[in-house]
This record gives C-alpha cells, structure tokens and sequence, in this order.
C-alpha cells in the first residue's frame, strides 16, 4: 500500500479519528474500483454525539494539515456523517448505520485495507 496517492494524508486523518476514541476505524484504497475517490476511511462512534464530536475534531485538525473538507453531508442528523477531502471521503457512522450499510464488504479485498487501533 506504500507510495499511493494520499496515503500519508489518510493515514493523518485516521490518527485523528482513533486519538478522539473513534471505533473500528478503517482505510480502505479504492481508487482502481471508483472515481469518486481514491481513499475511503470508514470509524464509528458510540453516539450521534459523538459522531459529532468526531467530525468537529477531523474538521479542526484536518484544516491544520491544510486539508480542506470541499462538502459534509449528514451532520444535523448524527447518524452518518460524509466529509469529501476530494481524494479522500471520510465516513463517519453511528453503529446501527455501519452495520446496515457494511460499506467495508462492498469496497474491501482483504489487501486494499489499512486497520487503525
């Protein structure tokens, strides 16, 4: 996975996520399967509160890396919040809504995935 566009970026944003107590967080390469983005990063929080709070942090400490959320999606509601980086979709659920929609079966092959802890 080494040398692809936005790794290190992706990388950045998930280390966000997990330092604010996201759970499950993934990085999934999607790039030679769609063109809406290279990257999808996939967490959950235990809350809609907290779904929140989570992207209230990305958007904090993404705009101090000088990544720019370019649209977001979701955020009134809490339950699945969508923040477009433009190569990268971050992607932020509830739980309920993970289970539900399962968007790492869809997009991951066991080898274009990076799990965050």
């Amino acid at each position: 996975m080494n040398n692809r566009f936005g790794e290190t970026e992706v990388k950045q944003l998930c280390e966000i996520l997990c330092g604010k107590k996201a759970l499950d967080v993934v990085a999934i390469h999607v790039g030679d399967r769609t063109i809406v983005a290279d990257w999808f990063v996939i967490a959950s929080g235990h809350s809609t509160i907290q779904v929140k709070a989570l992207c209230d942090e990305l958007e904090e400490k993404s705009a101090e890396l000088e990544l720019t959320v370019n649209r977001k999606e979701g955020y009134a509601e809490g339950r699945w919040i969508v923040l477009d980086y433009g190569f990268i979709l971050v992607h932020i659920f509830h739980p309920e809504e993970r289970a539900y929609y399962n968007m790492e079966r869809l997009w991951e092959d066991g080898e274009n995935m990076i799990r965050f802890e």
